[in-house]
């Protein structure tokens, strides 16, 4: 038996999140920070979704507008065209990977969920779609609650904090209340590092990750090659596996339940090698 608070029900498919998982991050722009153009026609989709897949992804996040500071908002329309093909035709040749649509619209919600996918992942926590949370309470689907300071144009433009860990907290407790009233059911929680956050506000949130445990919610970790891990020393996101893989050990000490990742081997061993250590 699974303890229910350690499961994610995705449209009748049980996650177990007794040992962290790990989701693959397949972004179909063209303009995404690290991955962008890499996969616009089907079979460098479904070459990727594969080779996640194999590698042990247990989830599959499908974007289809980039969030990197700066970035606009797209139509509707846009990354209806982008997403939709990209959900049907993973699931048309892998019918059982659990799929998780980023995405800020209700409609896109709406329509990806209809195509196959079981997760929504919102960097907006509904503030850019008024019907994005009572959409997901429809859709009974889980949701992943982001915290993000300002919009992906603006946020790095100048955020500001008095307590970074007590805001996002208090960010997330007003959030949570508001999704339980329309009954959304499974809930899980994103920091959101790099998303409004200077290096000192992301490293606070790292450090001190542990906090939101007392939410008693499962939490998403997505640090994977960000400014974060390779600002202290230069580089660039290309640069970025080995600060990524040593962040992520952190991230699993600090309770984390979910990587979010671009390289799906490389964070499965490092909780291969977590689990070593929690059974030593």
């Amino acid at each position: 038996m699974f303890d229910i608070r350690s499961t994610l029900n995705c449209k009748g498919k049980l996650l177990n999140l007794e040992t962290p998982l790990v989701m693959g991050i397949l972004n179909v722009t063209p303009d995404s920070f690290y991955d962008g153009g890499q996969y616009q026609q089907a079979d460098e989709i479904l070459r990727q979704a594969e080779k996640m897949l194999t590698e042990g992804a247990a989830i599959l996040d499908i974007g289809g507008m980039s969030s990197k500071p700066g970035s606009p908002l797209i139509s509707e329309a846009e990354e209806l065209r982008r997403v939709i093909p990209t959900i049907q035709t993973i699931l048309k040749h892998f019918p059982n990977t659990i799929l998780s649509i980023d995405t800020v619209q209700s409609e896109v919600t709406k329509q990806s969920v209809e195509a196959g996918a079981s997760i929504v992942n919102d960097i907006s926590a509904g503030r850019l779609d008024a019907r994005l949370y009572p959409t997901v309470a429809a859709l009974d689907v889980p949701y992943v609650l982001m915290h993000m300071q300002g919009t992906p144009e603006t946020m790095q433009q100048n955020p500001v904090y008095e307590d970074v860990v007590q805001e996002v907290l208090d960010f997330f407790i007003t959030e949570v209340g508001k999704l339980r009233a329309l009954g959304v059911k499974d809930i899980l929680l994103d920091v959101g590092f790099g998303f409004g956050k200077t290096l000192a506000h992301n490293y606070q949130l790292l450090k001190h990750l542990h906090v939101f445990k007392i939410l008693d919610l499962p939490i998403l970790t997505g640090l994977s090659r960000k400014s974060m891990v390779y600002k202290p020393f230069g580089g660039s996101a290309k640069q970025g596996l080995n600060g990524t893989t040593a962040l992520h050990m952190v991230a699993l000490q600090q309770g984390s339940s979910i990587l979010r990742v671009h390289d799906v081997r490389e964070a499965g061993e490092v909780i291969q090698l977590w689990k070593q250590l929690e059974e030593s």
